[in-house]
């Protein structure tokens, strides 16, 4: 009689492994510089401290404590269904595209309105609660959608998320100050992505805190007096029910939602192209209860006062890769509410500068992108780099807007004919920059299914393009409906109108692909008969 092996429990997967730590350090770091941000964006526009540190920052801890502590429970799950030891838990984490635009879209023009911020606040819950509603019942159509999506496609999306989003912006502060950066960097070269690690017995995540930490203080960018000011603003600060507040600003957030619905999209695409990577890693997720997961924490922490949204954050990979199991996330997600319920984030930029996390951020998203290369296969690797033009224009146009306010113009004042003659081609830049989540994926698949001659699955994208082309949700700065009269000279008439070309395109090709087949089926049938006689 043959032995069966005994089936493997959840309690076989450890709780803390070695390798947590340098995962803890490198999530916790991530997610800590995006608490930083909003918190210096919110206060330096002139919201109390007492909103900003003492309401979103705490709910916003909680909102990750709730992900963390589900992702280690689907683990879990998974670890005891498979016998395996080895398995990763999903990272968790705000979306960093949303933390900007709920507050430079919604947030700062309502207090700039109306200087009220408890209002301005609120109309930011409504917005964070409609993404992860929206998230919420999104999730019942997730794990249909990986299965339609190629993989190459949503890791090349993935790819530009990672290098564009995450990791550009690290690597300019690194040079911005090359004497704290640049040594945490070669760290992260011999250590992360070498074998013979330097001071191996050291967790790598800590020792780069530690030597960036170090080297920031030797030369004089970190003050005594800012640690002394940021332990006066540090205090005790629980979650707190803000329904209130969230009703307050129902009544005034109709003009403000209409940047939900992309951001929404964007959330959603995040999630199913997180998924698939942990997928590809060697974990495979279910989508739906994940999202429903991020869609309720995300509603929680609006109604208690956070308009963050989480998600499945970045990096799965990159963790798995250290060595990583369940306890670096749990630990994050402890960590994180710590630091919003006793205001502990401007305590530790003060010791640990920015320029010290930088290097690491830069990791996540240089082995998220080599992911998509090493999984994607050789005939479909144009596409990885065909997704990479959306989010190169995002970042490019994010930069040269921030460039042109910084001047007191924007590009309006300017003239885009201007901007065009010198060279920046700020038309192109803003209309492919505009969307770039969503339009990644679907030139992604455009891409893919030319390169596969799936002529049809072709016909449909471009469809699907042209609709959501027609209502802004790509290629235009907000979401509208196009304006038939005006023809081309409306740019969302002309993308629609575009985008139907390509979808006529794979329909030419696929009837060209018919015919073909059929005489070729029917000469086969002439040369059978013939042979028969």
């Amino acid at each position: 009689m043959t032995a069966v092996a005994p089936v493997a429990t959840g309690s076989e997967l450890k709780w803390w492994k070695k390798g947590d730590i340098a995962a803890f350090f490198a999530l916790f770091t991530n997610n800590l510089t995006n608490i930083i941000t909003f918190t210096a964006l919110l206060t330096m526009a002139g919201l109390p401290s007492e909103i900003v540190v003492g309401r979103i920052a705490p709910a916003f801890g909680l909102s990750i404590l709730i992900t963390s502590s589900m992702y280690v429970w689907f683990a879990r799950r998974l670890a005891a269904k498979e016998g395996r030891g080895d398995v990763v838990a999903l990272p968790s984490g705000p979306s960093a595209p949303s933390i900007f635009t709920v507050t430079f879209l919604v947030i700062l023009p309502v207090y700039s309105t109306t200087q009220n911020a408890e209002l301005a606040v609120g109309v930011g819950l409504v917005w964070g609660f409609l993404e992860g509603m929206m998230l919420f019942v999104g999730s019942f159509f997730g794990d249909v959608l990986r299965r339609t999506v190629p993989r190459s496609v949503l890791l090349a999306c993935l790819a530009g998320l990672g290098l564009l989003l995450l990791a550009m912006n690290p690597m300019l502060q690194s040079f911005q100050y090359p004497v704290v950066a640049f040594i945490v960097l070669v760290l992260v070269f011999m250590n992360w992505f070498g074998r013979v690690p330097f001071l191996g017995k050291i967790p790598t995540g800590l020792l780069l805190l530690i030597i960036g930490s170090a080297a920031a203080w030797a030369f004089g960018l970190q003050s005594p007096e800012a640690v002394q000011t940021a332990l006066s603003n540090a205090g005790f600060n629980p979650p707190q029910v803000s329904v209130g507040n969230f009703v307050e600003g129902l009544a005034h957030s109709a003009p403000y939602l209409a940047s939900a619905v992309p951001l929404a999209l964007a959330n959603y695409v995040f999630d199913l192209e997180n998924i698939e990577a942990a997928e590809a890693a060697g974990d495979s997720y279910k989508a739906r209860p994940v999202m429903l997961v991020n869609g309720s924490a995300t509603m929680i922490g609006a109604l208690m006062g956070n308009p963050y949204p989480v998600t499945v954050y970045i990096g799965h990979t990159a963790y798995k890769e250290m060595g990583a199991g369940i306890g670096y996330t749990m630990l994050n997600g402890i960590t994180m509410f710590a630091v919003g319920l006793f205001g502990l984030s401007a305590v530790l930029l003060s010791i640990v500068p920015l320029a010290a996390i930088a290097p690491i951020l830069i990791y996540i998203g240089v082995v998220t992108a080599t992911q998509s290369v090493r999984e994607t296969p050789r005939v479909e690797l144009p596409v990885v780099f065909i997704a990479l033009f959306p989010w190169i224009a995002s970042w490019g146009n994010s930069l040269v807007n921030n460039v042109l306010k910084s001047a007191g113009t924007n590009a309006g004042e300017v003239g885009a004919q201007a901007l065009n003659a010198a060279g920046t081609y700020y038309s192109g830049i803003s209309t492919l920059g505009n969307g770039a989540p969503l339009s990644s994926l679907l030139w992604g698949m455009i891409a893919v299914f030319a390169i596969r001659n799936r002529a049809a699955s072709g016909a449909i994208v471009g469809l699907i393009a042209a609709i959501v082309a027609f209502f802004g949700v790509i290629h235009a700065p907000i979401p509208r409906i196009a304006d038939l009269s005006m023809g081309l000279a409306d740019p969302q008439v002309m993308f629609a109108v575009s985008y139907l070309m390509v979808a006529l395109l794979f329909l030419a090709k696929w009837i060209q692909d018919s015919v073909t087949k059929e005489k070729a089926t029917f000469t086969a049938k002439d040369e059978f008969t013939i042979a028969s006689v």
